[in-house]
């Protein structure tokens, strides 16, 4: 635990400290309001040279520490205090450098107002998304312009790859004179499918660069392209060997990813309205 929470300190402590950092850099004192008659006060998880640390403050670094996408377990006693004693440390570390006016220094001050922002702004999502779950025809329409665009193709080939067309030529020329084209990619590819005789297995055209898509989708069965594609990795000489189609996914299958999708485009036409109301100048 302690090897991890080390691991992990530099980032969380910045963000599960940002509110006292950035309030000692931009507030003056305040005084707290008193708590409710009603409400007992919450005993703080320490008290450091007479600054106590409130238990929001714990929590929050915990939350850092924990993965977001699994439930939070049950700590032992020895590990909270060991995260305890993590966020005494960075206290002690955090107050110190508030004394050595380094919250004046351009670097960290700008790293202050980033994280500041990045707080704000992931707080302020999560006000937007509260409640917002899509409804079954959100769902159900999304799933339907999915698979709509879905390629219901896949292409069982192989390929040798080069690094110049000089090369991809001659081997073109060595397989049409009769060498296995099997034992030409064993011997010259350069991928790592060189190993299986340059078999791909079974893809999408989705999955591939453009140019080596277009060259498979003009392929029948059996047919090797004639002259070699370029792509950003080098030259290739590729043979189709099958096609088969796909079906599309059952939607309960894949309504969590759908769901995703729904809440991601919510949210991207959330800021894409605060960009169109705002007034902006880029300088750079």
């Amino acid at each position: 635990m302690t090897q991890f929470l080390r691991a992990q300190w530099k980032l969380v402590s910045a963000v599960a400290t940002i509110a006292a950092l950035v309030a000692a850099c931009n507030k003056g004192p305040q005084t707290a309001a008193p708590a409710a008659a009603d409400t007992p006060a919450v005993p703080p998880v320490a008290i450091v040279n007479g600054t106590p640390i409130p238990r929001t403050d714990y929590d929050a670094f915990l939350k850092n520490l924990l993965p977001k996408d699994k439930p939070a377990p049950d700590l032992t006693p020895e590990q909270k205090n060991q995260v305890l004693d993590e966020l005494i440390t960075m206290k002690l570390v955090s107050v110190q450098a508030v004394k050595d006016g380094l919250e004046t220094q351009p670097d960290v001050a700008a790293n202050l107002d980033v994280l500041r922002m990045h707080v704000l702004a992931d707080a302020e999502t999560q006000k937007y998304l509260k409640g917002k779950e899509p409804t079954d025809a959100q769902l159900h329409a999304e799933y339907d312009t999915a698979i709509a665009s879905m390629d219901k193709t896949e292409y069982h080939a192989e390929h040798i790859l080069v690094p110049t067309k000089e090369k991809a030529d001659q081997l073109v020329k060595k397989i049409k004179s009769g060498a296995k084209f099997e034992d030409v990619a064993k011997a010259e590819s350069t991928d790592n499918s060189k190993a299986n005789g340059g078999d791909l297995g079974w893809f999408t055209l989705t999955r591939m660069v453009k140019p080596f898509g277009d060259a498979v989708k003009a392929l029948k069965k059996g047919d090797m392209t004639q002259d070699p594609v370029q792509t950003q990795f080098g030259w290739h000489i590729i043979k189709l060997l099958d096609t088969r189609d796909v079906a599309p996914p059952p939607f309960d299958q894949v309504k969590p990813q759908v769901t995703k999708a729904v809440i991601q485009k919510d949210l991207v036409a959330f800021v894409d309205d605060l960009k169109k109301n705002a007034k902006i100048e880029k300088k750079l």
